[in-house]
Protein backbone atom coordinates (compact mmCIF):
# COMPACT_ATOMS: atom_id res chain seq x y z
CA UNK A 1 0.00 0.00 0.00
CA UNK A 2 1.25 3.50 -0.87
CA UNK A 3 0.65 6.14 1.84
CA UNK A 4 1.19 9.88 1.36
CA UNK A 5 2.36 11.12 4.76
CA UNK A 6 3.23 14.64 3.58
CA UNK A 7 1.73 16.26 0.49
CA UNK A 8 2.96 19.29 -1.43
CA UNK A 9 1.01 22.10 -3.07
CA UNK A 10 -2.03 21.08 -5.10
CA UNK A 11 -2.04 20.82 -8.88
CA UNK A 12 -4.64 23.60 -9.07
CA UNK A 13 -2.32 25.96 -7.20
CA UNK A 14 0.52 25.09 -9.56
CA UNK A 15 -1.67 25.74 -12.62
CA UNK A 16 -2.67 29.19 -11.33
CA UNK A 17 0.96 30.14 -10.66
CA UNK A 18 1.91 29.03 -14.18
CA UNK A 19 -0.91 31.12 -15.67
CA UNK A 20 0.36 34.32 -14.04
CA UNK A 21 3.91 33.70 -15.25
CA UNK A 22 2.65 32.96 -18.77
CA UNK A 23 0.82 36.29 -19.04
CA UNK A 24 3.80 38.30 -17.80
CA UNK A 25 6.23 36.64 -20.20
CA UNK A 26 3.97 37.03 -23.23
CA UNK A 27 3.88 40.82 -22.86
CA UNK A 28 7.62 41.18 -22.33
CA UNK A 29 8.52 39.02 -25.34
CA UNK A 30 6.21 41.10 -27.53
CA UNK A 31 7.96 44.24 -26.29
CA UNK A 32 11.42 42.93 -27.23
CA UNK A 33 10.14 41.82 -30.63
CA UNK A 34 8.77 45.30 -31.27
CA UNK A 35 11.48 47.53 -29.78
CA UNK A 36 14.65 45.45 -29.69
CA UNK A 37 17.57 46.90 -27.75
CA UNK A 38 15.46 49.65 -26.15
CA UNK A 39 13.12 47.12 -24.57
CA UNK A 40 16.03 44.89 -23.49
CA UNK A 41 17.74 47.82 -21.78
CA UNK A 42 14.57 48.93 -19.99
CA UNK A 43 13.97 45.40 -18.71
CA UNK A 44 17.59 45.05 -17.58
CA UNK A 45 17.34 48.34 -15.68
CA UNK A 46 14.04 47.30 -14.09
CA UNK A 47 14.86 43.73 -13.11
CA UNK A 48 18.65 43.77 -12.63
CA UNK A 49 19.38 47.49 -12.15
CA UNK A 50 21.95 47.05 -14.90
CA UNK A 51 22.46 49.39 -17.87
CA UNK A 52 26.08 49.34 -19.09
CA UNK A 53 27.35 51.06 -22.21
CA UNK A 54 27.34 47.64 -23.89
CA UNK A 55 25.94 44.34 -22.64
CA UNK A 56 28.54 42.35 -24.53
CA UNK A 57 31.84 41.91 -22.71
CA UNK A 58 34.99 42.71 -24.67
CA UNK A 59 37.97 40.35 -24.75
CA UNK A 60 39.81 42.77 -22.45
CA UNK A 61 36.95 42.79 -19.93
CA UNK A 62 36.80 38.99 -19.96
CA UNK A 63 40.54 38.66 -19.37
CA UNK A 64 40.39 41.20 -16.55
CA UNK A 65 37.57 39.33 -14.82
CA UNK A 66 39.36 36.00 -15.12
CA UNK A 67 42.48 37.60 -13.62
CA UNK A 68 40.55 38.42 -10.44
CA UNK A 69 39.95 34.75 -9.65
CA UNK A 70 42.23 32.62 -7.46
CA UNK A 71 44.31 30.06 -9.33
CA UNK A 72 42.45 27.27 -7.53
CA UNK A 73 39.12 28.50 -8.89
CA UNK A 74 40.44 28.36 -12.45
CA UNK A 75 41.87 24.88 -11.84
CA UNK A 76 38.56 23.64 -10.45
CA UNK A 77 36.58 25.09 -13.37
CA UNK A 78 38.98 23.46 -15.83
CA UNK A 79 38.67 20.13 -13.99
CA UNK A 80 34.87 20.22 -14.13
CA UNK A 81 34.89 21.17 -17.80
CA UNK A 82 37.31 18.35 -18.59
CA UNK A 83 34.83 15.86 -17.10
CA UNK A 84 31.88 17.30 -19.03
CA UNK A 85 33.94 17.42 -22.23
CA UNK A 86 35.16 13.84 -21.83
CA UNK A 87 31.66 12.43 -21.41
CA UNK A 88 30.26 14.57 -24.23
CA UNK A 89 33.03 13.40 -26.56
CA UNK A 90 32.20 9.78 -25.76
CA UNK A 91 28.53 10.47 -26.51
CA UNK A 92 29.44 12.22 -29.78
CA UNK A 93 31.58 9.27 -30.84
CA UNK A 94 28.55 7.00 -30.40
CA UNK A 95 26.58 9.02 -32.97
CA UNK A 96 27.64 7.78 -36.39
CA UNK A 97 26.63 8.85 -39.87
CA UNK A 98 25.23 5.91 -41.81
CA UNK A 99 24.66 4.93 -45.45
CA UNK A 100 23.03 1.63 -46.42
CA UNK A 101 21.83 -0.01 -49.63
CA UNK A 102 18.30 -1.08 -48.70
CA UNK A 103 17.53 -2.47 -52.20
CA UNK A 104 19.75 -2.88 -55.25
CA UNK A 105 20.47 0.67 -56.42
CA UNK A 106 18.76 2.40 -53.46
CA UNK A 107 21.16 4.11 -51.08
CA UNK A 108 19.77 5.78 -47.96
CA UNK A 109 21.68 7.55 -45.24
CA UNK A 110 21.70 10.03 -42.44
CA UNK A 111 24.17 12.65 -41.31
CA UNK A 112 24.52 14.37 -37.93
CA UNK A 113 24.93 18.10 -38.58
CA UNK A 114 25.53 20.59 -35.75
CA UNK A 115 23.09 23.44 -35.22
CA UNK A 116 24.72 26.59 -36.60
CA UNK A 117 24.22 28.94 -33.63
CA UNK A 118 23.20 28.45 -30.01
CA UNK A 119 22.35 30.80 -27.17
CA UNK A 120 23.30 29.49 -23.72
CA UNK A 121 21.54 30.98 -20.70
CA UNK A 122 23.45 30.71 -17.43
CA UNK A 123 21.36 31.68 -14.39
CA UNK A 124 22.63 34.13 -11.79
CA UNK A 125 20.85 36.03 -9.06
CA UNK A 126 21.30 34.52 -5.63
CA UNK A 127 23.23 31.58 -7.08
CA UNK A 128 25.71 32.33 -9.88
CA UNK A 129 25.39 29.00 -11.70
CA UNK A 130 28.96 28.57 -12.92
CA UNK A 131 28.36 24.90 -13.70
CA UNK A 132 25.60 25.71 -16.18
CA UNK A 133 28.24 27.23 -18.44
CA UNK A 134 30.04 23.87 -18.57
CA UNK A 135 26.87 21.99 -19.34
CA UNK A 136 25.75 24.18 -22.24
CA UNK A 137 28.81 25.87 -23.73
CA UNK A 138 31.22 22.93 -23.49
CA UNK A 139 28.68 20.43 -24.78
CA UNK A 140 27.72 22.66 -27.72
CA UNK A 141 31.41 23.06 -28.54
CA UNK A 142 31.95 19.28 -28.59
CA UNK A 143 28.95 18.94 -30.90
CA UNK A 144 30.60 21.34 -33.36
CA UNK A 145 28.33 24.39 -33.04
CA UNK A 146 30.03 27.23 -34.93
CA UNK A 147 28.60 30.23 -33.01
CA UNK A 148 27.96 29.97 -29.28
CA UNK A 149 26.75 32.99 -27.36
CA UNK A 150 26.17 33.05 -23.62
CA UNK A 151 24.21 35.32 -21.30
CA UNK A 152 24.29 35.64 -17.54
CA UNK A 153 22.96 38.41 -15.26
CA UNK A 154 25.16 40.65 -13.11
CA UNK A 155 25.40 39.73 -9.44
CA UNK A 156 24.32 42.77 -7.40
CA UNK A 157 25.54 45.06 -10.15
CA UNK A 158 28.88 43.26 -10.56
CA UNK A 159 29.92 40.88 -13.35
CA UNK A 160 30.17 37.31 -11.92
CA UNK A 161 33.83 36.61 -12.65
CA UNK A 162 33.70 32.84 -12.15
CA UNK A 163 30.72 32.44 -14.48
CA UNK A 164 32.35 34.60 -17.14
CA UNK A 165 35.54 32.56 -16.79
CA UNK A 166 33.60 29.32 -17.26
CA UNK A 167 31.87 30.70 -20.35
CA UNK A 168 35.17 31.83 -21.86
CA UNK A 169 37.13 28.70 -20.97
CA UNK A 170 34.26 26.59 -22.27
CA UNK A 171 34.48 28.21 -25.69
CA UNK A 172 31.73 30.86 -25.90
CA UNK A 173 32.21 33.20 -28.87
CA UNK A 174 30.19 36.08 -27.41
CA UNK A 175 29.45 36.78 -23.74
CA UNK A 176 26.73 39.17 -22.58
CA UNK A 177 25.95 40.41 -19.08
CA UNK A 178 22.22 40.13 -19.47
CA UNK A 179 19.70 38.16 -17.45
CA UNK A 180 16.17 36.82 -17.36
CA UNK A 181 13.50 37.13 -20.03
CA UNK A 182 15.38 39.98 -21.72
CA UNK A 183 18.42 37.75 -22.30
CA UNK A 184 16.42 34.84 -23.68
CA UNK A 185 14.34 37.16 -25.88
CA UNK A 186 17.37 38.99 -27.24
CA UNK A 187 19.14 35.75 -28.16
CA UNK A 188 16.08 34.20 -29.80
CA UNK A 189 14.54 37.22 -31.51
CA UNK A 190 17.67 39.26 -32.16
CA UNK A 191 18.10 42.99 -31.64
CA UNK A 192 20.09 45.74 -33.30
CA UNK A 193 23.22 44.59 -31.45
CA UNK A 194 22.64 40.87 -30.85
CA UNK A 195 22.24 38.53 -33.82
CA UNK A 196 19.60 35.87 -33.22
CA UNK A 197 20.45 32.21 -32.68
CA UNK A 198 18.89 28.97 -33.92
CA UNK A 199 18.56 27.31 -30.52
CA UNK A 200 18.27 28.23 -26.82
CA UNK A 201 19.58 26.06 -24.00
CA UNK A 202 20.13 26.28 -20.28
CA UNK A 203 18.13 26.34 -17.05
CA UNK A 204 16.51 29.34 -15.43
CA UNK A 205 13.71 30.50 -13.16
CA UNK A 206 10.01 30.15 -13.98
CA UNK A 207 10.06 33.26 -16.19
CA UNK A 208 13.06 32.08 -18.22
CA UNK A 209 11.51 28.65 -18.63
CA UNK A 210 8.22 30.14 -19.78
CA UNK A 211 10.02 32.46 -22.21
CA UNK A 212 11.76 29.46 -23.77
CA UNK A 213 8.43 27.66 -24.01
CA UNK A 214 6.79 30.57 -25.81
CA UNK A 215 9.77 31.00 -28.17
CA UNK A 216 9.88 27.31 -29.07
CA UNK A 217 9.18 26.89 -32.75
CA UNK A 218 10.74 30.21 -33.63
CA UNK A 219 13.95 28.69 -32.26
CA UNK A 220 14.78 25.25 -30.95
CA UNK A 221 15.19 24.65 -27.24
CA UNK A 222 16.82 21.94 -25.17
CA UNK A 223 13.69 21.06 -23.18
CA UNK A 224 10.80 22.50 -21.20
CA UNK A 225 12.12 23.06 -17.70
CA UNK A 226 10.55 23.96 -14.37
CA UNK A 227 11.86 24.21 -10.81
CA UNK A 228 14.54 21.74 -9.78
CA UNK A 229 13.12 18.43 -8.53
CA UNK A 230 14.65 15.71 -6.42
CA UNK A 231 13.38 12.26 -5.44
CA UNK A 232 15.10 10.00 -2.95
CA UNK A 233 14.29 6.30 -3.06
CA UNK A 234 15.36 4.75 0.23
CA UNK A 235 14.98 1.47 2.09
CA UNK A 236 15.93 0.48 5.62
CA UNK A 237 19.65 0.58 4.77
CA UNK A 238 19.53 4.37 4.40
CA UNK A 239 19.95 6.84 7.25
CA UNK A 240 17.80 9.85 7.98
CA UNK A 241 20.70 12.33 8.07
CA UNK A 242 21.75 11.56 4.50
CA UNK A 243 18.16 11.62 3.24
CA UNK A 244 17.49 15.02 4.81
CA UNK A 245 20.83 16.43 3.63
CA UNK A 246 20.20 15.37 0.04
CA UNK A 247 16.60 16.60 0.04
CA UNK A 248 17.56 20.05 1.34
CA UNK A 249 20.61 20.16 -0.92
CA UNK A 250 18.25 20.40 -3.88
CA UNK A 251 15.39 22.23 -2.16
CA UNK A 252 17.71 25.23 -1.77
CA UNK A 253 17.48 25.82 -5.52
CA UNK A 254 14.21 27.68 -5.04
CA UNK A 255 11.05 27.93 -2.93
CA UNK A 256 9.05 25.95 -5.51
CA UNK A 257 11.46 23.03 -5.83
CA UNK A 258 9.79 19.65 -5.06
CA UNK A 259 11.76 17.36 -2.73
CA UNK A 260 10.32 13.88 -2.18
CA UNK A 261 11.26 11.00 0.09
CA UNK A 262 9.94 7.70 -1.25
CA UNK A 263 10.68 4.87 1.16
CA UNK A 264 9.80 1.44 2.48
CA UNK A 265 11.19 2.37 5.89
CA UNK A 266 8.71 3.58 8.49
CA UNK A 267 11.72 4.68 10.56
CA UNK A 268 12.82 7.07 7.81
CA UNK A 269 9.30 8.27 7.06
CA UNK A 270 8.62 9.02 10.72
CA UNK A 271 12.00 10.62 11.38
CA UNK A 272 12.55 12.79 8.30
CA UNK A 273 10.59 15.85 9.46
CA UNK A 274 12.53 16.24 12.70
CA UNK A 275 15.85 15.78 10.91
CA UNK A 276 14.92 18.29 8.21
CA UNK A 277 14.04 20.86 10.86
CA UNK A 278 17.28 20.17 12.74
CA UNK A 279 19.32 20.80 9.59
CA UNK A 280 17.30 23.85 8.59
CA UNK A 281 18.25 25.44 11.91
CA UNK A 282 21.87 25.65 10.76
CA UNK A 283 21.62 25.68 6.93
CA UNK A 284 22.61 29.09 5.49
CA UNK A 285 20.03 28.71 2.70
CA UNK A 286 17.24 27.66 5.08
CA UNK A 287 14.94 30.49 3.97
CA UNK A 288 14.71 28.97 0.49
CA UNK A 289 15.09 25.29 1.31
CA UNK A 290 12.64 25.51 4.19
CA UNK A 291 9.94 27.11 2.05
CA UNK A 292 10.43 24.47 -0.64
CA UNK A 293 10.15 21.65 1.88
CA UNK A 294 7.13 23.19 3.58
CA UNK A 295 5.16 23.78 0.37
CA UNK A 296 6.52 21.13 -2.00
CA UNK A 297 8.10 18.44 0.16
CA UNK A 298 6.51 15.01 0.21
CA UNK A 299 6.96 11.81 2.20
CA UNK A 300 5.58 8.63 0.63
CA UNK A 301 5.68 5.29 2.43
CA UNK A 302 5.48 2.04 0.44
CA UNK A 303 5.46 -1.63 1.41
CA UNK A 304 7.59 -3.13 -1.38
CA UNK A 305 10.34 -2.31 -3.87
CA UNK A 306 7.79 -2.84 -6.65
CA UNK A 307 5.65 -0.06 -5.17
CA UNK A 308 8.73 2.17 -4.95
CA UNK A 309 9.37 1.49 -8.63
CA UNK A 310 5.83 2.21 -9.81
CA UNK A 311 5.59 5.39 -7.74
CA UNK A 312 9.01 6.63 -8.89
CA UNK A 313 8.03 6.15 -12.53
CA UNK A 314 4.73 7.98 -11.87
CA UNK A 315 6.57 10.93 -10.31
CA UNK A 316 9.13 11.01 -13.18
CA UNK A 317 11.50 13.24 -11.23
CA UNK A 318 14.36 15.26 -12.65
CA UNK A 319 16.89 13.83 -10.16
CA UNK A 320 16.52 10.43 -8.54
CA UNK A 321 18.86 9.24 -5.79
CA UNK A 322 18.69 5.54 -5.00
CA UNK A 323 19.74 4.84 -1.40
CA UNK A 324 18.92 1.13 -1.24
CA UNK A 325 20.79 -2.13 -0.75
CA UNK A 326 20.60 -2.91 -4.51
CA UNK A 327 20.59 0.41 -6.41
CA UNK A 328 21.10 -1.17 -9.82
CA UNK A 329 17.79 -3.03 -9.42
CA UNK A 330 16.18 0.36 -10.09
CA UNK A 331 18.61 1.16 -12.93
CA UNK A 332 17.48 -2.00 -14.69
CA UNK A 333 13.76 -1.30 -14.22
CA UNK A 334 13.07 2.44 -13.97
CA UNK A 335 12.03 4.25 -17.15
CA UNK A 336 11.02 7.79 -16.12
CA UNK A 337 13.79 10.00 -14.72
CA UNK A 338 16.16 12.76 -15.77
CA UNK A 339 19.26 11.31 -14.11
CA UNK A 340 19.88 8.49 -11.65
CA UNK A 341 22.36 8.66 -8.79
CA UNK A 342 23.06 5.12 -7.65
CA UNK A 343 24.17 4.38 -4.11
CA UNK A 344 25.15 6.35 -1.04
CA UNK A 345 28.55 7.34 -2.43
CA UNK A 346 27.10 9.66 -5.08
CA UNK A 347 24.61 12.52 -4.94
CA UNK A 348 22.90 15.12 -7.11
CA UNK A 349 25.48 17.79 -6.32
CA UNK A 350 28.13 15.71 -8.11
CA UNK A 351 25.97 15.70 -11.23
CA UNK A 352 25.13 19.38 -10.84
CA UNK A 353 28.71 20.55 -10.59
CA UNK A 354 31.52 18.29 -11.65
CA UNK A 355 31.19 14.60 -12.44
CA UNK A 356 30.56 14.97 -16.18
CA UNK A 357 26.91 14.10 -16.84
CA UNK A 358 24.76 17.05 -17.86
CA UNK A 359 22.67 18.83 -15.23
CA UNK A 360 20.10 20.37 -17.58
CA UNK A 361 17.35 17.78 -17.16
CA UNK A 362 13.60 17.33 -17.71
CA UNK A 363 11.15 18.46 -15.02
CA UNK A 364 7.37 18.48 -14.58
CA UNK A 365 7.08 14.84 -15.67
CA UNK A 366 8.82 15.53 -19.01
CA UNK A 367 11.10 12.59 -18.16
CA UNK A 368 8.25 10.42 -19.47
CA UNK A 369 9.21 11.41 -23.03
CA UNK A 370 12.65 13.04 -23.09
CA UNK A 371 16.08 12.91 -21.58
CA UNK A 372 18.19 15.91 -20.66
CA UNK A 373 20.63 18.12 -22.51
CA UNK A 374 23.45 16.20 -24.19
CA UNK A 375 25.66 16.50 -27.22
CA UNK A 376 22.96 14.95 -29.44
CA UNK A 377 20.59 17.87 -28.71
CA UNK A 378 22.91 20.13 -30.67
CA UNK A 379 22.89 17.84 -33.71
CA UNK A 380 20.31 17.57 -36.48
CA UNK A 381 20.05 14.01 -37.78
CA UNK A 382 19.08 14.56 -41.42
CA UNK A 383 18.45 11.98 -44.10
CA UNK A 384 19.27 11.67 -47.80
CA UNK A 385 18.62 9.25 -50.65
CA UNK A 386 20.30 8.38 -53.92
CA UNK A 387 18.81 6.00 -56.53
CA UNK A 388 20.05 4.42 -59.78
CA UNK A 389 18.04 4.39 -63.04
CA UNK A 390 16.83 0.85 -62.59
CA UNK A 391 15.92 1.33 -58.96
CA UNK A 392 14.07 4.57 -59.72
CA UNK A 393 11.86 2.81 -62.29
CA UNK A 394 11.10 -0.01 -59.87
CA UNK A 395 10.40 2.21 -56.85
CA UNK A 396 8.43 4.58 -59.08
CA UNK A 397 5.82 1.93 -59.92
CA UNK A 398 5.13 1.27 -56.24
CA UNK A 399 5.08 5.01 -55.48
CA UNK A 400 2.67 5.72 -58.35
CA UNK A 401 0.12 3.21 -57.11
CA UNK A 402 0.43 4.37 -53.50
CA UNK A 403 -0.07 8.00 -54.55
CA UNK A 404 -3.21 7.02 -56.45
CA UNK A 405 -4.66 5.46 -53.27
CA UNK A 406 -4.25 8.84 -51.55
CA UNK A 407 -5.47 10.91 -54.54
CA UNK A 408 -2.16 12.79 -54.78
CA UNK A 409 -2.04 13.37 -58.53
CA UNK A 410 1.04 15.59 -58.46
CA UNK A 411 2.95 13.13 -56.34
CA UNK A 412 1.92 10.34 -58.72
CA UNK A 413 3.24 12.27 -61.71
CA UNK A 414 6.62 12.69 -60.00
CA UNK A 415 6.85 8.92 -59.82
CA UNK A 416 5.40 8.30 -63.29
CA UNK A 417 7.92 10.66 -64.89
CA UNK A 418 10.78 8.56 -63.50
CA UNK A 419 9.13 5.34 -64.66
CA UNK A 420 8.83 6.76 -68.18
CA UNK A 421 12.38 8.11 -68.18
CA UNK A 422 14.26 5.25 -66.63
CA UNK A 423 12.53 2.11 -67.85
CA UNK A 424 10.40 -0.52 -66.26
CA UNK A 425 7.46 -2.40 -67.71
CA UNK A 426 5.42 0.82 -68.30
CA UNK A 427 8.25 2.73 -70.00
CA UNK A 428 7.66 4.08 -73.45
Amino acid sequence: MIRYLKAGRTEAENVEADRKVRQTVEGLLADVAARGDAAVREMSEKFDKWSPAAFRLSDEQIKALIATLPAQAITDIEFAQAQVRRFAQAQRAALQDIEVETLPGVRLGHKNIPVASVGCYVPGGRYPMVASAHMSVVTAKVAGVKRIIACTPPLNGVPPAATVAAMSLGGADEIYLLGGIQAVAAMALGTETIASVDMLVGPGNAFVAEAKRQLYGRVGIDLFAGPTETLIIADDTADVEMCATDLLGQAEHGPTSPAILLTTSARLADGIEAEVQRQLAVLPTADIAGAAWRDHGQVILCDTDEELLSEADRIASEHVQVLTREPRWFLERMTNYGALFLGKQTNVAYGDKVIGTNHTLPTKKAARYTGGLWVGKFLKTVTYQEVTDEASAMIGEYCSRLCAIENFAGHKEQADLRVRRYGGKNAG
